[in-house]
Order: structure tokens, then C-alpha cells, then sequence
């Protein structure tokens, strides 16, 4: 399904006061949904658990340490203009493992170019930079799962 296509029903969700949206196109789907704004959200007490570490079969040989995305949130940003993924799935900066990365720090990039891919339901999408300026941080470490929204590049 087409990334504009889900932006279009997250407006359409947005704009309604629908409180679910899902669309199957072939063996495609795609199911939206939020909080109604009647509901209220009441405070659940949860008892500690403990949390496995996820476990990788085939890590590739030169992974990046994963980054804590909670403490990521919480840091300052550089300032510049924040490239935010636009959906769920897993970042890579290069277009294959042995191929160079689309940009690095320091990089002067025009609007419009590539600066790494999202593979989401088996298809990869290019993130392309939005405004034209120099690459101040990559946020996201290749390899690793970007959830929705999640800075990933900060240009200036």
C-alpha cells in the first residue's frame, strides 16, 4: 500500500471522529486506530515484570549498539529542522551492507535526496530530506527498528 494512501487515512481519522479505520487491499492491510476522546484513560497500577532482551538469529556482523529510544526522546535536539520517520520499520543508511551510506554528519544535502530507507511489509522506502541544508545529526543507528514519528536526522 502507498505511503500517501495510509498519510490520507491517518488525515481521514484524524479529521473524523471515527475511532478505527482498516482498509485491505490484496493481501495488503492496513488498520488504524486511537482512543476515543470520550473515553476516559484511567491510570493502571501494573506489577513489575521482568523483561526479556529480544533475540536476534541473524544479526548482521557490524550492528550498532542499540539506542534507547525513551532516553532519546528525552535529550535536546541540535538545532536544524528534524526529519521524523514517517511510519514503523527497520532504518538502513546504506543501500546495501557493503555500499557507503547515504549521508553522513557534516553532509550538505538538497531537498529531495535520499538520506537512508525504512523497510516496512517487505518494501522499502527512501526518507528524503524535506529541506535543503547540512546533515547535524543521524539519530538512528542502521539496522534498527524506527517506530512512527521518532526523529531520525536533524538538518540545519
Amino acid at each position: 500500500m502507498d505511503l500517501r494512501k495510509i498519510k490520507k487515512l491517518i488525515d481521514l481519522l484524524e479529521e473524523s471522529n471515527l475511532a478505527e479505520i482498516e482498509i485491505r487491499e490484496g493481501e495488503e492491510s492496513v488498520r488504524l486506530s486511537r482512543l476515543s476522546r470520550s473515553a476516559p484513560v484511567l491510570p493502571v497500577q501494573a506489577a513489575p515484570m521482568a523483561v526479556a532482551a529480544p533475540v536476534v538469529a541473524t544479526a548482521p556482523p557490524a550492528v550498532a549498539p542499540v539506542v534507547d529510544t525513551a532516553a532519546k526522546a528525552g535529550r535536546d535536539l541540535p538545532e536544524g529542522h528534524v526529519v521524523r520517520s514517517p511510519m514503523v520499520g527497520t532504518f538502513y543508511a546504506s543501500p546495501n551492507p557493503d555500499a557507503p551510506a547515504f549521508v553522513k554528519v557534516g553532509q550538505t544535502v538538497k531537498a529531495g535526496e535520499t538520506l537512508g530507507i525504512i523497510e516496512a511489509m517487505k518494501m522499502f522506502n527512501p526518507i528524503e530530506a524535506d529541506v535543503a541544508g547540512t546533515v547535524q545529526a543521524i539519530l538512528v543507528s542502521s539496522g534498527r527498528p524506527v517506530e512512527f514519528d521518532e526523529p531520525m536526522f536533524v538538518i540545519a
